[in-house]
C-alpha cells in the first residue's frame, strides 16, 4: 500500500493489505457492527412485542371474568311462609242465673208462755220441709232441686303469661325469627357469600334452591344448622357456613315473649346458561 494512503486507509484495509478480501474474512470484519447492531434492535423488538402480547391478553382474560361473574349470580325472592294465626278463644256464654229454691228457717225450740208465741218461729214438722237454712225464702218447692252454694264472682285478673321452657323449641310461632334488616339485608348477604364461592358453586356444576333448618334462642344466637335439601352439594355447604358463621337473627315472639324456635330460610342458585 502506498504511504500516502496509510494514514488515511482503515485499520481492516492495512491489515489485508496484499490479501484475498473476497474470501469473506475481510467482508464479515468490515460489517461487523453493523450486524450486531441490528441483531440487538431485532432481539429488543421481539422481546417487546412478546411483552405488550402477555399484557393484552392477561387484560382480556380479566375482563372476561370480571363479565361472567357479573351475569351468573341469580337470585330470586323467597318468600316466607305466611305466620299461622291464632285465634282468640271465644268469650263463653252468661251462665243463666240459678234456680231460686225455697228454704225454710229451722229454729232450735224454745218454750215460751202463750201471748208471747210467734207463729213465724213454729218448728214444722220434718216431712214437710224440703231444703232448710238459716233464713225463709220463698221459691221452687220441687224436693229434686238443691240450692247451689255460693260462686264467688270473677275477679277481672288477667293471669300473666307463664314462663316458656326453653329447653324445647318451638316449631309454630306467632313471629318467626328473622334476619336483621329483613329480607333485602337478607339477600344482599346471601349475594356476597355467593360470590365469595363462585368458581367452586360453577365447579361443583349444581344450582337449585336448598333449603336450611336451624334454631334461633331468645338471643338471637343460631344454633342445630342443617341442610334439608340437596345435601351433599357446594350450594348446601355454603349456605350452611353463611347461616353459621352470620350475625346474630331478631328471635321469635309467641305471647309477646322472645321464644327458641325453629327457622327454615331458602338459598337459591342458578348456573349462568340456566333461565331463572
Amino acid at each position: 500500500m502506498d504511504v500516502n494512503k496509510i494514514l488515511n486507509a482503515d485499520f481492516l484495509d492495512i491489515l489485508f493489505d496484499g490479501r484475498n478480501k473476497d474470501y469473506g474474512a475481510y467482508e464479515l470484519r468490515k460489517n461487523y457492527d453493523k450486524r450486531l447492531a441490528t441483531a440487538l434492535a431485532s432481539t429488543g423488538g421481539l422481546a417487546f412485542l412478546i411483552f405488550l402480547l402477555v399484557i393484552v391478553g392477561r387484560g382480556v382474560a380479566n375482563a372476561e371474568r370480571n363479565r361472567e361473574h357479573m351475569q351468573q349470580v341469580n337470585l330470586t325472592a323467597i318468600k316466607d311462609d305466611p305466620v299461622q294465626q291464632i285465634e282468640k278463644p271465644k268469650t263463653p256464654p252468661p251462665q243463666p242465673d240459678p234456680v231460686k229454691v225455697q228454704i225454710d228457717k229451722v229454729t232450735p225450740p224454745k218454750i215460751v208462755e202463750d201471748d208471747k208465741f210467734d207463729e213465724k218461729n213454729e218448728v214444722k214438722d220434718i216431712t214437710e220441709v224440703v231444703n232448710v237454712g238459716v233464713i225463709n225464702q220463698e221459691g221452687d218447692k220441687n224436693e229434686e232441686i238443691v240450692n247451689p252454694p255460693k260462686v264467688d264472682q270473677e275477679t277481672g285478673v288477667v293471669e300473666t303469661p307463664k314462663q316458656v321452657n326453653d329447653d324445647v323449641p318451638f316449631t309454630k310461632v306467632e313471629i318467626e325469627a328473622k334476619f336483621p334488616g329483613g329480607d333485602e339485608k337478607w339477600s344482599q348477604y346471601v349475594q356476597r357469600e355467593v360470590e365469595r364461592h363462585m368458581d367452586d358453586l360453577q365447579e361443583d356444576g349444581q344450582s337449585g334452591t336448598c333449603e336450611v333448618q336451624f334454631i334461633v334462642d331468645r338471643e338471637g344466637n343460631v344454633s342445630n344448622v342443617e341442610a334439608l335439601s340437596m345435601k351433599g352439594s357446594k350450594l348446601a355447604e355454603v349456605a350452611v357456613n353463611a347461616i353459621k358463621k352470620g350475625p346474630k337473627w331478631i328471635p321469635a315472639i309467641q305471647n309477646g315473649q322472645p321464644v327458641k324456635a325453629w327457622r327454615r330460610q331458602k338459598i337459591t342458585f342458578r348456573l349462568p346458561d340456566e333461565q331463572p
